[in-house]
């Protein structure tokens, strides 16, 4: 055994290497997409048959699901908050 591990020690190098790379990769995208679920006071701007579109506080529209409050209401909504960024890196410009 010592002598595989003497002679292919630039395999395993590399074999960990890329497990770690990979472990990594992984570790962020799970953290990536995983929802990072808020409640705040926001404004029904429609309500489409998709669900209810809301205005966030910082001016976002977000669909957050079905709802029956119409239009100008102040609802209390859960959603993702993750989905504000994900959309400015989208459209960077605003």
């Amino acid at each position: 055994m010592g002598d595989f591990i003497k002679t292919n020690k630039t395999t395993i190098q590399i074999f960990v290497i890329i497990i770690i790379a990979a472990s990594s990769l992984l570790g962020y995208l799970t953290w990536y997409v995983s929802p990072d679920h808020i409640t705040e006071k926001v404004k029904v701007i429609r309500n489409t048959g998709n669900g209810c579109i809301v205005e966030t506080v910082d001016n976002f529209a977000i669909n957050i699901g079905p709802c029956d409050a119409q239009y100008g209401e102040i609802i209390i909504a859960t959603y993702d908050a993750k989905l504000k960024h994900r959309a400015l890196l989208m459209n960077p410009s605003g």
